[in-house]
């Protein structure tokens, strides 16, 4: 719209002065090749023609006193068999239909008219003849080649007529000469507009002094219509104005296209950055380009990419930390439980060490000194085997435990177990049931798996009810693997309470294990063996009372080397 307003309110203006230098220079050129002073009649003809060709300007040369020097700018030079003859085109007498378009040096040209000197080498043409016609009365006709030539370019106007112009155009200047002298003394160019009174055309006029005329000061006068513009800018008046509503629609359009091309990647790139506000990097932003849309694409990308490695470590280690804080929580309950329990399992026999000591030291009956010996012996031995039983599993805890694997037979193992709790069965009227293959050999540490099924079967008699039967299942699984299950008649465990009986000092009912004794370590010092040993363990209710578990690697009867 910018362009087409610049168009409608300079254009003409702009090809006035563009056209009236143009014009100037042209003459500044003429003006050093003229004034050089020694140029023939010739070639000044041929460089006004020139002159008027390519600036589309009637020139004229006057001398000092405004006088108009005649030379005809335009002329064909034919050779004929005997002599070179000139013929001057006149412009008062000729228009451009008179003259034969596309003619060539080389050419032959036959021309009516009259010789215009004695010797007869200036002709003035009447007819030029394309074919053989009879010869007018008082004319004679000239034959030969073209040789050289100058004749008028046809513009959008007709040179000829407006040649014809020139003298009139002089004549109103030089009414108004006197107002301009002072600029033509100093060497200017003086411009001026003239209309022509007839066809209503403005001209530009531009007048030019300059020396060494025939060592005369002179001047130059030059006339180019402003016709051609006139009508350029009018025609482009309409044309802008039919034109103007299908550029406004093309320049909605592309406006329309282009907003798309550059409003359609930032859309994308807001609505990543939205999602990655929302710490959703799962959508990258899908842009190819080689502009800054896809550099910054490619940026958000390996940020999203960067940010998201970023949380999803800083999530692992937040729930790492959490677990190691419920750990360590669980931890430092497990710690102030196992002092209580330690404090607890310590505290009721050194009450009953103190007590019966101070008894002694009160000097008590001589019948009652034996067994108050007897009973603070028991209660040092007990406090001995808790103790140990607490190296034990500290070792197991700090894995300073080196298995040595043998070949063992199970049920022989069992057997020795159990004949060893002869007293525990019979004070409780208690039987042992051992279900399950007669000869079963398993790879594993003797002395420890001996210490899990002591530990399980005390734990079987401790909570098994008078008169019950305790079943000892020896199966194989199937995999390689030897099941040992002991199961005794009894009070069930609460599932909540399933997992924390393998904990140091751990007891379900807390009220009757001092009554049915135990440390409360034989269970987790039975996790440590267990899981040593690579073994499956664990324990689950039955119909009747508790049934723990646990699988050995069943052995070929392959007798292992002892390990450090």
């Amino acid at each position: 719209m910018l362009i087409m307003l610049a168009q409608g309110l300079f254009f003409e203006r702009y090809y006035r002065e563009f056209k009236v230098n143009e014009l100037k220079q042209s003459m500044i050129q003429l003006s050093k090749q003229y004034g050089k002073g020694d140029a023939s009649e010739r070639e000044v003809s041929y460089l006004l023609g020139q002159f008027s060709n390519e600036t589309s300007a009637s020139i004229a040369i006057l001398d000092e006193q405004m006088n108009r020097i005649r030379i005809n700018p335009y002329f064909i030079e034919l050779q004929t068999p005997t002599k070179l003859v000139t013929i001057r085109l006149q412009i008062e007498a000729m228009s451009m239909k008179d003259i034969p378009q596309g003619l060539h040096i080389g050419e032959s040209l036959t021309v009516d008219g009259i010789f215009m000197d004695q010797q007869s080498t200036i002709l003035s043409p009447v007819k030029f003849q394309s074919q053989q016609s009879e010869l007018v009365e008082g004319l004679v006709r000239v034959e030969g080649k073209i040789v050289e030539m100058m004749l008028p370019e046809q513009h959008s106007y007709n040179p000829y007529y407006q040649d014809t112009l020139l003298n009139d155009a002089l004549w109103d200047w030089m009414i108004r000469a006197d107002q301009d002298e002072s600029h033509m003394q100093n060497g200017e160019p003086i411009q001026s507009e003239w209309m022509d009174p007839w066809s209503g055309v403005k001209y530009v006029v531009v007048t030019m002094p300059f020396s060494n005329v025939e060592q005369n000061g002179g001047y130059l006068f030059a006339l180019t219509s402003l016709q051609p513009v006139g009508e350029a800018v009018v025609i482009l008046d309409k044309y802008m104005i039919y034109l103007a509503f299908p550029i406004l629609l093309l320049v909605m359009f592309l406006s329309f296209v282009f907003s798309r091309i550059v409003s359609k990647p930032l859309l994308t790139l807001n609505h990543t950055a939205t999602r990655m506000a929302q710490l959703d990097f799962t959508v990258p932003a899908d842009i190819h380009s080689k502009d800054e849309f896809g550099e910054l694409s490619q940026s958000m990308n390996t940020m999203a990419r960067n940010l998201d490695t970023a949380l999803q470590e800083l999530t692992v280690a937040n729930a790492k930390l959490q677990d190691d804080m419920v750990e360590k929580q669980r931890l430092e309950q497990l710690r102030k439980e196992l002092i209580a329990n330690i404090s607890h399992e310590l505290k009721t026999p050194l009450g009953i060490v103190k007590g019966f000591t101070e008894g002694l030291q009160d000097d008590v009956a001589e019948e009652k000194r034996e067994r108050y010996l007897s009973l603070i012996l028991n209660e040092v031995d007990r406090m001995n085997a808790l103790i140990m039983e607490m190296l034990e599993l500290s070792k197991f805890e700090a894995k300073a435990i080196r298995l040595a694997p043998q070949t063992i037979e199970l049920p022989m193992l069992v057997q020795k177990v159990y004949t060893s709790f002869a007293l525990q069965l019979e004070s409780k009227l208690l039987q042992v049931q051992i279900n399950g293959e007669a000869s079963v050999v398993v790879s594993a540490d003797p002395k420890w798996i001996e210490q899990v099924i002591v530990n399980l079967l005390s734990n079987a008699i401790r909570h098994a009810v008078e008169q019950s039967v305790i079943g000892i299942n020896i199966y194989e699984t199937g995999s390689g693997q030897m099941m040992i299950c002991i199961e005794n008649e009894g009070s069930s465990i609460d599932e909540e309470d399933m997992q924390r009986i393998w904990d140091q000092f751990y007891r379900v009912e807390r009220s009757r294990d001092r009554k049915l004794g135990g440390t409360g370590l034989g269970l987790a010092m039975v996790k440590h063996i267990l899981e040593l040993h690579d073994s499956d363990y664990g324990v689950k209710n039955t119909n009747k009372g508790v049934m723990f578990y646990f699988t050995l690697k069943k052995s070929e009867n392959i007798v292992l080397d002892n390990r450090s």
